[in-house]
């Protein structure tokens, strides 16, 4: 959804950045947001706290409110798909074998074979 989005607003960005830190994803907050991202994810309540007081001063309110909910999204539907078995299909695995290759996530067991 982030690389539709990025070519919708017509907004460059590397995905690299979402897997590797050093990469600087080249969206308005980015940096901010992934920092954001990972505190949530680690449940640091020290660093959520940081995270938030830089996405409000880069981003503001909104932006933090929707980063939250983009957040708590994800969380949902994972936990859905997690907890029905849903395996990532072997057309959605080819549809994007490049972003999956970007990304490294081919380390992750996708397949849908018993």
């Amino acid at each position: 959804m982030l690389s539709w989005s990025s070519k919708i607003n017509q907004i460059p960005i590397n995905v690299r950045a979402i897997t590797d830190s050093s990469i600087d994803p080249v969206i308005p907050g980015g940096v901010a947001l992934l920092r954001f991202v990972d505190a949530v994810l680690a449940r640091s309540a020290v660093d959520i706290s940081a995270a938030v007081t830089v996405v409000m001063a880069e981003l503001g309110q909104a932006g933090l409110v929707d980063a939250a909910a983009v957040i708590g999204n994800f969380q949902m539907m994972n936990r859905v798909a997690d907890g029905t078995g849903m395996p990532v299909g072997a057309g959605s695995r080819r549809r994007h074998a490049d972003l999956i290759d970007q990304l490294g996530l081919d380390r992750f067991d996708h397949t849908d074979e018993a």
